[in-house]
């Protein structure tokens, strides 16, 4: 996978990421980018779901 193919499946993600959760800003996803246990942080903090809940739903939006 090049650099291209990489940057397209995370921006795809992201997208993902902002579909569920749509109180997240472009900034704080951003802002966790690479970074699972940040997002997860940030996700958390604004809807008070559970850190398994919140990985379970991102591990089904990379499948």
């Amino acid at each position: 996978m090049n650099n291209d193919q990489a940057e397209a499946k995370w921006d795809k993600f992201n997208a993902k990421v902002k579909q569920q959760w749509g109180e997240l800003t472009d900034d704080e996803v951003k802002k966790a980018e690479g970074n699972k246990d940040e997002l997860i942080a940030r996700i958390q903090e604004k809807y008070g779901e559970s850190r398994e809940a919140i990985a379970k739903k991102l591990n089904d939006l990379v499948d």
